[in-house]
């Protein structure tokens, strides 16, 4: 490979006539949350850039910062309960302003639209599945053409989503919801201990735990639509960091933004707050256009709104700012209280 054309600047292992002085200091600081889930998004990454520039696996040129969020910290609550959106993001955001780390690793469904003064996301990697999935005790039966059929009235939902809850009570308003927090393994932990008949989780994350088998039923994303960017990671650096900022765009996966794009659009506009239900998914058609999906909802499923538009790719972002405003003006004012 080239080194020439690649904006990091790498150190060399000698000195001499036209040997270019380097300003890059390795290793690069990845920050991270400690979830095992955020930790194999991380490596996933770290792998995909190796890749492109093998020289840096090649030197050990990455080093992880773990860091403990606020949505990781306070566990008894649902997230809508402990304010603000970011809330997987806060203390990440602020180990890269103050340059402790170089770059950070998102689930993209877990970024703010609107990011911190100087943060920008650079790059967008390949979606991984972005349905969720429901997940029922083991052995229990399901029948994909009657997906909520299965669960018992009154059936105990464990699910911290307000997006998850309003969909599901939209269909049944019967059941019951309470908190379920904590990481993958933990929530399925909690399922077969019993603490409730059911949860939902989004499979991407299954997927890439080797954990898919542990998904009950997959739900379609017209009938449960997805949060916006599941699926997704996403990486910030600092908007003044040129080289990473060019380096990462080499290696984003450009459908990846095109879908986010619209989605992260379209939540923009809404501006609810961490309260308020709102689901976003995009693909591309075979046809090369892309559809967008948006919905927004009541906590409690007794008012649901929804709207599907395609659009050339270009016109992505467009489309989602227009649906989000649409959306928004034909749904009741309390939706979007803070």
């Amino acid at each position: 490979m080239d080194l020439s054309h690649i904006p990091l600047r790498i150190p060399e292992p000698a000195s001499g006539p036209g040997v270019r002085t380097h300003r890059r200091s390795l290793p690069l600081r990845v920050g991270t949350r400690k979830s095992p889930l955020a930790l194999v998004q991380t490596r996933m990454f770290l792998a995909r850039l190796s890749g492109f520039c093998p020289i840096l696996r090649d030197m050990n040129a990455f080093e992880e910062h773990r860091i403990e969020t606020t949505g990781d910290l306070v566990q008894d609550r649902q997230l809508s309960e402990i304010g603000g959106k970011g809330l997987f993001a806060k203390e990440i955001h602020e180990a890269l302003a103050d340059g402790r780390i170089d770059f950070a690793v998102h689930s993209l469904k877990d970024l703010e639209t609107a990011l911190p003064p100087g943060i920008v996301l650079a790059c967008t990697m390949t979606r991984e599945d972005a349905r969720d999935a429901l997940i029922l005790p083991r052995g229990a039966a399901v029948d994909p053409a009657e997906p909520y059929a299965c669960l018992p009235k009154g059936a105990r939902i464990g699910c911290s989503s307000v997006r998850r809850q309003a969909q599901m009570l939209h269909a049944r308003p019967d059941l019951r919801f309470g908190p379920l927090r904590g990481n993958v393994q933990t929530r399925l932990a909690k399922l077969n201990a019993d603490a409730c008949d059911a949860t939902l989780l989004a499979l991407a994350g299954l997927r890439r735990l080797g954990l898919a088998e542990q998904a009950s039923l997959v739900l379609d994303p017209e009938l449960m639509v997805p949060s916006a960017g599941q699926g997704i990671v996403g990486v910030t650096v600092r908007a003044d960091d040129g080289e990473l900022l060019e380096l990462l765009a080499a290696i984003e996966d450009r459908e990846a933004r095109a879908v986010s794009g619209a989605e992260r659009a379209l939540l923009h506009a809404l501006d609810g707050s961490c309260r308020t239900p709102i689901g976003g998914h995009a693909r591309l058609t075979a046809d090369g256009r892309l559809h967008l999906t948006g919905l927004v909802a009541r906590e409690d499923g007794s008012f649901l709104s929804k709207r599907h538009e395609s659009c050339d790719v270009r016109d992505a972002e467009r489309l989602g700012r227009e649906m989000g405003e649409a959306l928004r003006r034909d749904s009741p004012a309390d939706i979007f209280a803070a």
